[in-house]
């Protein structure tokens, strides 16, 4: 008897998930499937970072940086492959986004090139209404809540504001 490799397997099992995803999600709310399709392309990105978050910082370092988003999964997925120039050298990262009918809600999960071995970590969830999105998280930086309120959600600190040109084709 022959047996499948350990690659097979997953890629069957891989398979299967998604299968499963799409006919559980043929069935449910589909709204918000376009929510990001704004941002698919390629793009060139200027960004604007505070030097130390939820520090009380009003220091703000700039680079810029490249973006690709592609739609995956028949449009239940996007990802991102990001380049940052940041003045602390360059580094990637991958978003990864995923579109939950059932919840009418997008999970997205972060990739640090600079710290691969950390993980997807927690994923913000959130939705669209009347073009504005909100997306939250349970998230932690140096202990404290990281949903960029240090004091349950009264004020809110923006940390990161980017500014992206569409690539011509």
């Amino acid at each position: 008897m022959r047996t499948m490799g350990k690659g097979m397997a997953a890629a069957l099992l891989i398979c299967a998930a998604i299968a499963s995803t799409e006919s559980a999600n043929s069935k449910r709310d589909r709204s918000g499937l376009r929510d990001f399709a704004f941002l698919l392309g390629e793009w060139v990105a200027h960004h604007r970072q505070l030097k130390d978050r939820l520090a009380g910082s009003s220091e703000w370092i700039e680079f810029d940086g490249r973006v690709r988003q592609r739609p995956q999964m028949d449009g239940f997925s996007n990802s991102g492959d990001n380049v940052f120039n940041s003045p602390n050298g360059a580094y990637r990262g991958t978003s990864l986004r995923f579109y939950d009918a059932g919840a009418a809600e997008w999970a997205v999960w972060w990739l640090d090139g600079r710290n691969p071995g950390a993980g997807l970590g927690v994923p913000i969830k959130g939705r669209f209404e009347n073009g504005v999105g909100r997306f939250y998280s349970d998230d932690t930086l140096r202990g404290k809540a990281e949903a960029f309120s240090s004091d349950g959600g009264k004020t809110w600190e923006t940390n990161w504001i980017s500014d992206f040109v569409k690539v011509a084709p």
